[in-house]
């Protein structure tokens, strides 16, 4: 799930150029660690399941895949502002931040914290057992994807949407796509009358009917 925009419109926030291709591909895109769970104070992430599983779980992911000191690699450190914390060593450590200490308080300069970053911080308190925890038919899966049919899509972009989606479920299990359809028409169902449609055009071109 999103924000839903009428409520929170998006605000542009800067502008990422690309001005060329990457000399070398494992540097600069292989060990590219991207994670949802890096957020500025102050932004919170939406109540979706996926979102908050992969919070945690991208940065596991980069452990095991690009190692503990994945964040100072020059493709995932910032771009002009060194980053001084007390972090140190590790596997393959790149930056060592100049010998500062690694303790706080000290006399030498070291990073203090952000009552700014502070005032920011959720009022809440995210705390107890993780379990997994089943809504049931109270949670609302149908609302915003009727609303991204509805009102963002147009015809173009409805019927790429799908053809995507019977390009690949076709190649499922002749029940589980009947139950796609139910699924999908139950977020409008013009949505589904066009996907089984689809489904069934690409399995006659399979059986050559």
């Amino acid at each position: 799930k999103v924000w839903n925009h009428a409520d929170f419109p998006l605000i542009p926030v800067g502008k990422i150029v690309l001005n060329r291709n990457p000399s070398n591909y494992f540097a600069e895109v292989e060990q590219i660690a991207f994670n949802p769970g890096h957020f500025v104070p102050g932004i919170l992430p939406s109540p979706d399941r996926m979102l908050q599983g992969r919070l945690f779980s991208y940065r596991d992911t980069q452990y095991h895949r690009v190692g503990v000191n994945h964040l100072q690699l020059p493709v995932n450190s910032p771009f002009k502002c060194p980053v001084r914390n007390y972090q140190r060593d590790g596997f393959m450590t790149y930056n060592s931040q100049d010998g500062a200490p690694n303790y706080y308080p000290n006399s030498f300069g070291g990073p203090e914290e952000s009552h700014c970053a502070l005032k920011l911080e959720p009022s809440y308190k995210v705390v107890g057992d993780v379990d997994r925890i089943d809504d049931g038919p109270t949670e609302d899966n149908f609302t915003q994807a009727a609303d991204f049919w509805n009102k963002v899509l147009n015809d173009e972009e409805k019927k790429r949407l799908v053809d995507n989606i019977a390009d690949h479920l076709v190649n499922a299990e002749l029940f589980i796509q009947e139950r796609g359809v139910r699924m999908f028409s139950r977020v409008n169902a013009d949505f589904g009358k066009q996907l089984y449609g689809a489904l069934n055009k690409r399995r006659c071109e399979r059986n050559h009917c």
